[in-house]
């Protein structure tokens, strides 16, 4: 028999209940006002801190984008671009004052989208750019609250996580935000099953910045044909585009030789530890150069060659057999995919790691606690200036998240599979070790003496020898200087802009250069007896292949790109027999005689980045 409850009891069960729902839901209304206004004090915060000096500041990286965006204006060549001399002149014509930059590495399209605003002038476009970019950053949180459990504001938070990061993107006005506004729209497309819409994406990212590249496997391995189809079809609209735009020839050049150099050696100095690159490390540790890396950890040239070759083919062969296992969810594997790609980039910095808070995002999703935490943690770190340099400590955290990620998926993996692969990788990384092995033995620092070494000179080209000295152009870090040999000294002349380009004045021991400031170029000559310079009232000759004939007009050194790169060759003047003096895959420019007649002066880029030479003297006997 069913028992009357007391209604007394059924009273206070029901006001306990309420009260209950009721601090559930003050619990719930007051996270979600926190939230809010953390990410609108964090805002506010990163406009003034961020957004404000790069809005006032004419600071590089993004006088190089309007620069190269000013000259597609102008229907320049593509491969001048490239040229760091040319380059910092047109930067001057350009408005950009004093700044050194150049377009190396960047792909023939990655200034298309600022051709819009490169009729404006230079700080003006840049407070377009910028304004562009919150939108970009926008656009990201909007698409990645779209896809994800989080809100809007809670991923503006974890943005705001890697602040030094976003602040650079912002203070120099660079590419990544908008990088990472691409990336993540391929996810949101693939995510809503839109597979060509994500693969076009995909391929424009691969287009505008190489980061896109490696997804045509990812495509491939998940089986995603549409994706596949809808990547390659924008990679060849595109293709066509800039084939419009720069013609056959550029394009073939930049294809033969600004990539393979870029996938090398990267960014400016493949060397330079803040560079963190796996790639920047090897170097660093096993590859000697007087001027940019003195005291490697231990002078092997073949095992840097073996390990880069080795590192990146069994990063993608593990990544891709790993996402083949399927036992990860499509977010879990694009995120990894995306960490990997930024993993196996030579061309890093602070701003870069703005791209990882997509793979961030995606893989909280589906995260407890303890994994969000090292997740979060690990973002963190990679987007501080972390100390010390030479540890390369961003280096050892992107593979432990690399490998941390993939490990789920390995565990399945037969120990015959990983052995199979993992020798395949090696014997594919000998062979290409050896090769490059061999024309490493051909350049010239392995047959040459290098001269004027100076710590950490970038540029160091076009000598000339008179009789007090050699003078070269040399790159300080506000404009290009000259250099001046003499004496047991090199000492740098600085000028009122930027000092290109120098060449014996017909006196034989006064120096002409070319004068840039204020956008315009004029000829000057320097007098080294008297150490004054004065205004020259002629032309400012146009840049040509260098050829130089000995002074006891027996040879002739010029400079030819016959053999696909730009090497050093010699012709007997009598037998019109030549030979090739320099070799290597890299470049070799600006032959200048020493006064006797028995040795060349010239600069070579070779195991450094593409078009920053040093300085080298090869005698005839040599």
């Amino acid at each position: 028999m069913a028992q009357n409850p007391n209604p007394l009891i059924e009273i206070a069960r029901t006001k306990e209940s309420w009260h209950g729902i009721m601090h559930s839901l003050s619990k719930i209304l007051c996270s979600t006002v926190t939230i809010r206004l953390a990410a609108l004090g964090t805002f506010v915060l990163f406009l003034i801190a961020a957004f404000r000096p790069g809005w006032i500041h004419a600071e590089t990286d993004f006088p190089n984008y309007y620069t190269a965006a000013v000259l597609v204006r102008q229907h320049q060549p593509l491969h001048n671009y490239y040229d760091w001399t040319w380059f910092a002149r047109q930067m001057n014509y350009a408005g950009n004052g004093m700044q050194i930059g150049a377009y190396q590495p960047q792909t023939p399209l990655t200034m298309i989208p600022m051709v819009g605003i490169a009729g404006f002038p230079p700080q003006e476009a840049k407070q377009i750019w910028l304004l562009c970019n919150l939108i970009f950053l926008a656009g990201t949180a909007w698409l990645l609250s779209r896809v994800t459990k989080f809100s809007f504001e809670a991923i503006w938070l974890l943005a705001f996580c890697g602040y030094f990061s976003l602040r650079t993107n912002f203070l120099y006005g660079q590419y990544y935000v908008f990088l990472l506004f691409m990336l993540t729209l391929a996810y949101y497309f693939l995510h809503r099953q839109r597979n060509w819409l994500g693969g076009a994406v995909t391929g424009l990212a691969f287009v505008l910045k190489l980061y896109g590249g490696p997804f045509l496997l990812y495509f491939v391995i998940k089986r995603q044909w549409k994706a596949l189809l809808g990547m390659i079809a924008a990679v060849l609209l595109l293709g066509g585009v800039a084939l419009a735009l720069f013609g056959q020839a550029d394009l073939r050049y930049y294809a033969t030789q600004i990539l393979p150099r870029s996938l090398e050696t990267g960014q400016v100095d493949p060397y330079n530890p803040s560079i963190a690159t796996f790639a920047t490390l090897l170097m660093r540790s096993f590859v000697a150069e007087p001027e940019l890396n003195p005291h490697p950890l231990w002078q092997a040239p073949w095992l840097c060659f073996f390990l880069r070759s080795f590192i990146s083919l069994a990063t993608m062969t593990f990544l891709l057999l790993g996402i083949g296992m399927k036992r990860t969810t499509n977010r879990y594997n694009f995120a990894w995919f995306v960490v990997a790609a930024f993993m196996l980039s030579t061309s890093t910095s602070s701003y870069s790691f703005i791209v990882l808070l997509l793979p961030l995002v995606l893989l909280l999703q589906d995260s407890g606690p303890r994994r969000s935490f090292i997740l979060v943690a690990t973002y963190i770190l990679l987007t501080l200036p972390l100390r010390p340099t030479f540890l390369f400590p961003k280096v050892a955290l992107l593979i432990a998240l690399f490998i941390g990620l993939g490990w789920p998926c390995w565990r399945a993996m037969s120990r015959r599979t990983a052995v199979c692969a993992m020798a395949a990788v090696a014997l594919i990384a000998f062979f290409s070790a050896q090769q490059r092995m061999n024309s490493y033995q051909s350049e010239p620092a392995q047959h040459y003496e290098q001269i004027a070494v100076q710590g950490e000179a970038l540029f160091s080209s076009f000598p000339v020898v008179s009789r007090f000295g050699v003078f070269y152009q040399s790159m300080s870090r506000t404009r290009y200087v000259l250099r001046w040999l003499h004496d047991n000294q090199n000492q740098e002349i600085a000028f009122d802009g930027q000092a290109l380009h120098p060449r014996l004045a017909p006196d034989g021991s006064s120096i002409d250069f070319e004068l840039v400031s204020n956008r315009t170029s004029s000829m000057m000559k320097f007098d080294p007896a008297t150490g004054r310079s004065t205004p020259l009232p002629i032309g400012v000759p146009a840049d040509t292949a260098v050829s130089a004939v000995s002074p006891d007009g027996q040879w002739m050194a010029y400079e030819s790109a016959q053999d696909g790169p730009m090497h050093i060759w010699l012709r007997n003047l009598a037998s019109g027999q030549e030979r090739r003096l320099t070799g290597g895959n890299c470049n070799s420019s600006a032959p200048a005689w020493e006064l006797d007649s028995k040795a060349i002066l010239f600069a070579s880029d070779c195991e450094r980045a593409f078009g920053l030479p040093a300085l080298y003297r090869a005698r005839l006997t040599d």
